[in-house]
């Protein structure tokens, strides 16, 4: 049998045996190979020899070479991206829309009225001609104003600097120490500032500010998220904007739709946020046409002469595509809807699909990441801005011992406040600016491996038109007040209140909502 022959040729060669020197090992591999190198370097004479070593020790090295490049090329885990453009139906996007101020000041008018009286007279101090508030700060309440006060710092000597209290010795806090001079806020050598202490007001440090506008905006911000840190969340959200008096008009497609097509969620920076087509207990809605006839109209009241003055400073709508069952970053990824026009949006989806470890630090559910998402109780999937708040809310309970108003809480811990955590301001400004604590985050949070990006264009008109303002506001005035006379109005100055038109993928804004319009979705690309 064949076998046999081949396995007695193999025992022959065994038994001769390649000797016991490397020059006998090399002699007998040499007679022994099928290669035509190293038999000729052996067999040939000198001149033969010489060429046929070149000629082996050359393309020897070219192989070698070759399985260098092979192996590192395997070892740098090089991706390839493939890219496809093309129409077909997809799912329509979740569409969340928020007021632009979280709150209705006729509900929050009662909880702000200390907040709002020491505004007032803090504007007049650094605005009056006059130093005339010797006799209006008794009835004030200074309780906030102590914690975290505005000052004047006088910089004219760049080596001397004074810090000035705005109220001088005009309460208890700050007796004795000097007044600022009348409208110094405004006044060439002056900055102001915020004061924030730690340790009982054993250590300050001062944020500061290049113009009044931005010192008692954000002064002002931070006293009243120490207040509505202490409300509960359901009257929070009764303070809000209810869905049945924003949306005043919804079609999508042909089909008509409502405020009861849409899920409420609490967004502490813009109040009650509606969300449309999220996904949660429906399946999603299909798109399969451009166009904005395709697409979401509605029609949204903004209420902006009920908006809280001093909280708001911008009037319209927020609004934000997102997919199906994940969580809206209004602030982080929204754009606005101003009142009295139609906003148009076209949108550009990009589907992102990566590979993974070892090709790229992506996670598939967030499982494999080490920060506890706080979102999860939404019942969203992971994504990497939600990752980031968790962190920072980790890193706020670690290092404050209390959690900000602004991101979930977090299990069996309490939300920062003057009244328990006197120091809470000072630790969040430290934390917020501390660079350390960004890249931690950043380091930690991975990814998402599937991930989908909407890119808009926006265009806008004036809406509606002088000819048609008068009809649309009477209809719309009938269907939700129930009234004869006009109750809307897209001037800022009336007394009623204003709406916006949205339409599917696009958002168009002022007074009167946007259209939002989702025309088509055109990119998608997967890596």
């Amino acid at each position: 049998m064949h076998w046999r022959k081949y396995l007695l040729q193999g025992l022959h060669r065994l038994q001769k045996g390649p000797g016991y020197t490397y020059k006998e090992l090399l002699v007998w591999y040499c007679n022994n190979t099928n290669t035509h190198g190293p038999k000729r370097i052996i067999c040939e004479g000198p001149k033969k020899k010489a060429m046929w070593f070149l000629i082996t020790l050359l393309f020897a090295s070219l192989v070698c070479w070759q399985w260098g490049v092979f192996i590192k090329t395997y070892l740098s885990w090089d991706v390839s991206v493939s890219l496809s453009l093309g129409f077909k139906t997809m799912d329509f996007p979740a569409v969340t829309i928020c007021n632009s101020s979280p709150f209705r000041y006729s509900k929050a008018k009662p909880l702000l009225k200390d907040l709002d009286e020491l505004m007032q007279v803090v504007l007049d101090r650094i605005l009056a001609p006059e130093p005339t508030l010797a006799n209006t700060t008794g009835a004030l309440n200074f309780t906030l104003w102590n914690h975290t006060p505005l000052v004047l710092i006088d910089e004219r000597d760049p080596q001397h600097p004074v810090v000035l209290d705005l109220f001088g010795d005009n309460h208890n806090a700050s007796a004795g120490s000097s007044a600022a001079p009348a409208r110094a806020g405004n006044a060439p050598g002056y900055k102001l500032a915020m004061r924030l202490c730690s340790l009982n007001g054993t250590v300050c440090t001062f944020r500061n500010f290049t113009s009044a506008t931005r010192a008692v905006t954000e002064w002002y911000v931070l006293q009243a998220t120490n207040i509505f840190s202490q409300v509960p969340h359901q009257q929070l959200v009764e303070m809000g904007y209810p869905a049945e008096h924003m949306i005043l008009a919804c079609l999508f497609g042909t089909e008509p739709c409502s405020y009861r097509n849409f899920t409420s969620i609490f967004y502490p920076d813009y109040g009650n946020c509606y969300i449309f087509n999220w996904g949660m207990e429906e399946a999603a809605l299909p798109s399969a046409n451009p166009g904005a006839e395709f697409g979401l109209k509605l029609i949204l009241d903004i209420d902006q002469e009920d908006y809280v003055p001093f909280l708001a400073s911008t009037a319209g709508a927020r609004l934000v595509l997102h997919e199906q069952r994940t969580y809206p970053f209004i602030k982080e990824e929204g754009i606005y809807a101003t009142s009295g026009t139609e906003t148009s949006i076209g949108v550009l989806v990009d589907k992102l699909q990566r590979m993974g470890e070892p090709y790229s630090p992506c996670t598939r559910n967030g499982s494999d990441v080490a920060i506890r998402n706080l979102y999860s109780s939404y019942n969203t999937t992971y994504s990497i801005q939600a990752c980031l708040h968790s962190c920072f809310q980790e890193h706020m309970v670690r290092n404050c011992s209390c959690a900000h108003y602004l991101y979930p809480l977090p299990p069996g811990q309490r939300y920062c406040n003057s009244r328990d955590f006197p120091d809470w301001a000072h630790c969040y400004f430290d934390l917020r600016m501390s660079l350390a604590q960004r890249e931690s985050c950043i380091r930690m949070c991975k990814e998402s491996c599937n991930d989908t990006q909407y890119k808009m264009t926006i265009s806008m008109a004036d809406w509606p038109s002088e000819a048609s303002e008068d009809w649309i506001f009477h209809v719309l005035s009938q269907e939700r007040d129930h009234s004869t006379n006009i109750t809307l109005s897209k001037q800022f100055y009336s007394p009623s209140s204003s709406c916006c038109l949205l339409q599917e993928g696009h958002c168009q804004a002022q007074y009167l909502l946007p259209r939002i319009q989702l025309p088509h979705y055109r990119g998608i690309s997967s890596q």
